[in-house]
């Protein structure tokens, strides 16, 4: 049986690759020729910055459970950065972060406002459901990913009887699970709109870096001076090995999450190995350095690629990703020449994601491979 991850080929235990998810014929042995990839930033090492951290933080002994120097470290410099006092919870990863932010947010019988193709519906396997206790996403739609002041205030107007679950909160994820970005004054009418109604306002901000350096503003201006209530300030996908911030500016808010993280299971006993790496990539800017040069090497590719006869773009690029639609041959043979990405965007829809460390020589051979890929298909 073919066993496939999000349009990936994967070895089955019996043995080599089979089908893909586009029943694509089987591609041989093909790990593991790139050094590097274009499936997802996850698959990206720790940076520099974030492992010397983390080494120093190796030292001795420290408290347990976030009384540690290291996390009070951490929690200060993402108070520095946003330039306002915030509460700051470190968590494992994206989907408790979301999950249990959006969940602290709620009652069960609320609604969660969110765009249609966003993370929080898309790839948390229910969990800010299953987390809220019963709380329902509520799905809105919006070009290039993105949600509008207007869908927010329909939806909410839609109806106000006590059958239909309450809207609470509106969630964005920045930047888009289509690799678009919300401007800050997109934001900011966001913002207006859910004050008007009473909402709260969340923001997934798995790749917040690579948005700020794309839009090149202050954090501020795309967090609390928008009205964002709660930002998960995503650390993994920007070159962090694990950990999440979770960063209430609406202290409010904030009350007894603490609670809620412990039952949620993600007060990490050792959390100055989650905290750590923080400090190294907020020092000096590192965080920002690296969501811009993967942003640059995305730029690098659309501009390789857009051109290539038969390659057809997406979305527009504006953070770290390209999403085009190839024919399921040159899938095959970009594949066959070890090359790792997703199709699971529509019927041969591929995202091309870059990383920290995406470097020119492999953007540029990636091009060359798609280009002589096409090349290949019979006429």
């Amino acid at each position: 049986m073919a066993i496939t991850l999000f349009g990936l080929p994967k070895r089955s235990p019996a043995g080599p690759l089979k089908e893909s998810r586009a029943d694509l014929a089987d591609v041989g042995a093909l790990f593991m020729t790139p050094k590097r990839h274009f499936a997802s930033d996850n698959y990206a090492g720790i940076t520099p910055e974030a492992w010397a951290s983390l080494a120093e933080a190796n030292q001795d002994h420290e408290p347990a459970y976030g009384n540690d120097r290291w996390t009070q470290r951490a929690a200060d410099s993402i108070r520095d950065l946003f330039e306002t006092p915030c509460e700051v919870f470190f968590v494992f990863n994206g989907t408790s972060a979301n999950s249990l932010a959006l969940a602290h947010s709620t009652q069960s019988y609320h609604s969660v406002l969110c765009h249609e193709v966003s993370h929080v519906e898309k790839d948390e396997c229910g969990a800010p459901e299953f987390f809220g206790n019963g709380s329902k996403l509520l799905l809105l739609p919006g070009d290039n990913g993105k949600l509008t002041p207007a869908g927010i205030e329909e939806a909410v107007l839609r109806r106000t009887d006590v059958h239909y679950p309450k809207p609470r909160i509106v969630t964005v994820t920045q930047a888009t699970e289509v690799g678009t970005v919300y401007t800050a004054a997109e934001l900011r009418g966001i913002g207006a709109m859910a004050k008007k109604h009473g909402l709260r306002f969340h923001m997934d901000g798995a790749r917040f870096a690579n948005a700020a350096a794309e839009l090149e503003v202050a954090p501020r201006e795309i967090t609390w001076q928008a009205g964002v209530d709660v930002l998960c300030f995503g650390g993994t996908k920007n070159g962090i090995h694990v950990g999440e911030a979770v960063v209430f500016f609406n202290l409010e808010l904030a009350r007894e999450f603490d609670f809620r993280a412990k039952q949620g299971g993600q007060l990490c006993s050792k959390m100055r190995f989650i905290s750590a790496p923080w400090v190294g990539m907020l020092r000096d800017g590192a965080w920002l350095r690296h969501g811009a040069h993967a942003n640059v090497m995305a730029k690098l590719l659309h501009q390789l690629i857009a051109g290539v006869p038969g390659v057809k773009i997406l979305f527009p690029r504006e953070a770290n990703s390209v999403f085009v639609d190839l024919p399921k041959t040159v899938i095959r043979k970009l594949w066959e020449k070890g090359w790792l990405f997703y199709n699971f965007i529509g019927e041969g829809g591929c995202r091309l994601m870059c990383s920290w460390d995406t470097t020119e020589e492999d953007v540029r051979t990636f091009a060359a491979d798609l280009a002589a890929a096409f090349d290949r298909i019979p006429a």
